[in-house]
């Protein structure tokens, strides 16, 4: 009975302590300010859009006149629902608050002049504030768009996935453009568009690339020893057994920057040649012991 209740309370969700929730709400809001610079500053006053619910807004408040920011609320107010329903009450609330921001910037910058009236210019730096405004909100939570939320209800009905679904979306919207705006136009949305995707990545998984290793060596114990003193990083010895041989392997692995690979390399190379070694990329790393130690 009491193991049944320790097992229970491990899989209760942990609400996060204040100090957390304080660092949360700081990031969405300067992420959703950034998104509100970009359209205001950048994207808008030059006819240029980006692709979901935001380029359907930029559309409508073109058409109607209807301040951007209130056509930013309305339409994603339906999302913040269907996100508390399919992925939770912290998504929904951080969505909610983010979305708040956002249009609240839009129509607090309504007065400001652009920066530029160049398209080009307009579509590369504007993309790029959008997209780490965007990054920032989804890193910490959130989301500013409900497209991709729909995208998961379709993908429960229809033989694509949510990529496939959300890059429709985007192709009929941004396409849209070209009918409101002019052809030129669409062409720049296309460029905001890709440049806010790429940041996006770029935002949530950070400049700094961390790498995963693993090494197959039968000199297991004299690579940690040297990838410890040589390197600085700590290493996990994990227990492999071959498929083909059947012998026992010691598996090397541990966590380096993308600086550190060709050092890494060359201690392997150095002790074992005929070691084998994998390198992949991580998104993220947190926990454990990955603070670089002092170099013997």
């Amino acid at each position: 009975m009491e193991q049944s209740a320790t097992v229970l309370k491990g899989r209760q969700h942990k609400k996060l302590s204040k100090l957390r929730i304080l660092k949360r709400a700081i990031l969405i809001f300067l992420g959703a300010a950034f998104v509100a610079v970009g359209l205001e500053i950048f994207l808008v006053p030059n006819k240029v859009i980006d692709g979901g619910i935001v380029g359907i807004s930029i559309i409508l408040s073109y058409l109607t006149s209807v301040p951007l920011g209130a056509i930013l609320f309305l339409l994603n107010l339906p999302f913040f629902f269907l996100g508390y329903k399919q992925i939770g009450k912290t998504f929904a609330i951080s969505t909610l608050f983010g979305v708040i921001v956002m249009s609240i910037g839009t129509s607090l910058l309504i007065p400001v002049e652009p920066l530029t009236d160049d398209p080009l210019l307009a579509s590369v730096f504007g993309g790029i504030i959008l997209g780490i405004g965007v990054g920032m909100v989804i890193r910490y939570g959130g989301s500013l768009d409900g497209t991709e939320i729909l995208a998961i209800l379709f993908n429960k009905r229809l033989p694509f996935s949510v990529g496939q679904t959300v890059m429709f979306f985007n192709i009929f919207i941004l396409g849209s453009a070209g009918f409101v705006f002019g052809w030129d136009r669409a062409m720049y949305s296309l460029i905001a568009y890709f440049i806010a995707f790429k940041t996006i990545d770029i935002t949530m998984e950070g400049f700094d690339e961390t790498k995963a290793a693993w090494i197959i060596s039968e000199q297991a114990e004299e690579l940690g020893e040297a990838i410890l003193n040589r390197l600085g990083r700590g290493v996990t010895y994990l227990n492999g057994e071959g498929a083909y041989t059947g012998d026992n392997k010691k598996v090397i692995f541990c966590v380096i920057t993308r600086l550190e690979e060709a050092k890494l390399k060359s201690i392997v190379e150095d002790l074992d040649e005929g070691a084998f070694l994998a390198v992949g990329n991580l998104n993220e790393v947190q926990g454990g012991r990955f603070k670089k130690r002092d170099i013997h």
